[in-house]
């Protein structure tokens, strides 16, 4: 079953080669240059034929005016305005582009169906040890947690790894400072939190006496070597903390195929830096191991210290080989901070120099800074907003509005629809902005019933899930014939066929914001209608199957959509 644009393209082919003779450009290519106009009034789809004006030879109001006249079918109507060709789309043809398919897909409605037999490793969340999982670990866990669950709707078998971060001179850190100003008492009963408080007070301290770095360095030395009470008190840390991390992931509804952190990679990095020694490729730098890239533009990259510990390039090259040689990964994506843009950039540069024919499959995933009011957090300041206290205060919060707005609902019904509902306003906050650019997070913005938020989006569904409930179920079958007359009708329809070309979109760009502001379409789009149209009362049997089917593939792609971006499908809110 064809596309809307590829139908357009096909018959716009035609009246190419009968306006045009000689000239022929490709039906694919015509596909990708239509676009959908700013005003809906403009037409459903045009074509601007400035595109074509090389390969045509003529200006775009000519080829707009020659390829305007030409006969396209009944269903669809052209009419040129300056250099674009404004294609209007019939209901007839909008749903066997939409509604068909979604009666006969389902679910799967939208699916590119491009990964079968691939596989994608992402890496993403992968928060430090005996640190807070904080508001501004969110963007890796809801990016990459989208990202896999959009490569599993194009049919990609997904790794997930959260790659912790339990290594490195913090555990030094740590370690000092439990020593120094800790007990295990006060630990196992604060959990994260006094370590946290451990860690900054162990930098306010140092401040004062830098030695204190002296001594974390030689601590992280010793557990590099295998120390016996420094790895027990390490695996105690490690503990603690997932047990905390725990949590928030069933709240957001995720979980993770591996846990391998730095740590896992300890006994795997002697072999990559023997190899580097081999290539040629390392050179001492003030007694440090490094492989110079300036070259390429790159500032070097530290693969070991003065002292022989290893650095986080060390373990990311280790970590990627092992990876490749365990899952013979198709891509593998690496979902941080666009403050690591340049540490990614070195060590694929490096796993390139080395000669592992695989680099180019390396993807990083970077995204903007988050901050509260304004304000940026920072661990070792203690500045931090923990993630668990901000969905907490977005489930409670949710709560007291739901319950004004169903006086009589049961506690156990509330909390359910809180939880979802709070934890979702959260996740789309966060995910129907560009994940490039910066936010300043307002909870009170995110949990608006109106406007463009996640608690809109789901009123939306459950709106779809209340009609279909009313009907008895029939929008669920397909109607034996197509009865439309309202324009809202005609807008949804449209809205509906550009499904499959978001989650294209947010997959060749790696933009969950893609699929997050095509469900604030799609919603405004229905509630247009729901608000506009009779359905259950539209007058004729056909008219009533039609409105009914709108709802059903509402429902359906808004469900679809709803999954896609880790929010949950709330039939009642």
């Amino acid at each position: 079953m064809k596309k809307i644009k590829e139908t357009i393209a096909g018959r716009l082919s035609g009246a190419i080669a009968a306006a045009f003779p000689g000239a022929a450009v490709d039906e694919a290519e015509l596909a990708s240059m239509l676009e959908y106009p700013p005003d809906p009034g403009m037409g459903d789809i045009a074509m601007p034929c400035f595109k074509l004006s090389r390969t045509l030879r003529r200006s775009p109001a000519a080829i707009a005016g020659a390829l305007a006249s030409a006969d396209y079918g009944g269903d669809l109507s052209v009419a040129a305005l300056g250099g674009y060709l404004n294609f209007r789309v019939s209901d007839a043809l909008f749903a066997s582009d939409s509604l068909d398919r979604i009666y006969e897909e389902g679910e799967k409605y939208g699916s590119p169906n491009c990964g079968e037999g691939k596989t994608v490793v992402l890496d993403y969340s992968s928060p430090n040890v005996a640190k807070p999982f904080h508001i501004g670990h969110l963007g890796t866990t809801v990016i990459g947690h989208s990202l896999r669950r959009i490569h599993e709707f194009a049919g990609y078998r997904c790794v997930g790894i959260n790659h912790l971060g339990d290594w490195g001179t913090q555990f030094g850190k740590m370690i000092v400072a439990y020593r120094r100003w800790g007990d295990k008492e006060t630990v196992e009963a604060g959990g994260c939190d006094a370590l946290v408080a451990l860690y900054v007070r162990f930098h306010e301290e140092a401040e004062k006496d830098p030695a204190l770095n002296d001594a974390a360095r030689a601590e992280f030395h010793k557990l590099e070597r295998g120390d016996e009470e420094n790895t027990r008190l390490w695996k105690w840390f490690i503990k603690i903390s997932l047990d905390e991390y725990s949590k928030t992931y069933r709240q957001l509804d995720i979980e993770f195929d591996s846990y391998a952190g730095e740590s896992f990679y300890s006994d795997k990095m002697p072999a990559q830096v023997e190899k580097l020694r081999e290539k040629g490729l390392l050179k001492l730098d003030d007694g440090a191991s490094i492989v110079d890239l300036s070259e390429y533009g790159l500032p070097p990259c530290l693969i070991l210290k003065k002292d022989g510990s290893t650095l986080y390039p060390t373990r990311d090259i280790a970590a990627a080989v092992y990876r490749y040689d365990t899952y013979r990964f198709d891509k593998c994506i690496y979902v941080t901070s666009a403050a690591q843009s340049l540490h990614f950039a070195q060590w694929f540069k490096v796993v390139e120099l080395m000669g592992y024919d695989w680099y180019d499959r390396l993807v990083h995933v970077p995204y903007g800074t988050v901050s509260i009011n304004g304000a940026k957090l920072a661990t070792r300041t203690g500045n931090v907003i923990l993630l668990k206290d901000l969905l907490a205060q977005a489930i409670e919060k949710v709560g007291v509005i739901t319950a004004e707005k169903n006086p009589g609902i049961d506690d156990a019904a509330r909390d359910r629809i809180a939880e979802e509902v709070g934890v979702g306003a959260v996740v789309f906050y966060y995910l129907s902005n560009n994940r490039i650019k910066d936010i300043n997070f307002m909870l009170d913005d995110a949990l608006s019933y109106d406007g463009n938020t996640g608690p809109y989006v789901q009123y939306t569904y459950a709106r779809t899930c209340s009609v279909l409930e009313k009907s008895g179920g029939a929008g669920r079958e397909k109607p034996e014939k197509y009865e439309f007359s309202a324009p809202e009708e005609h807008d949804l329809l449209r809205v509906l066929s550009v499904f499959p070309e978001r989650v294209e979109s947010a997959l060749e760009g790696y933009e969950p914001s893609y699929i997050a502001r095509y469900m604030l379409d799609l919603a405004a789009a229905y509630n247009r209608f729901y608000h506009n149209c009779q359905i259950l009362g539209a007058g004729s049997a056909d008219a009533v199957a039609s409105r009914l089917a709108l709802t059903y593939a509402a429902n359906t792609v808004l469900g679809t959509a709803l999954q896609l971006i880790c929010m949950k499908k709330t039939p009642r809110i």
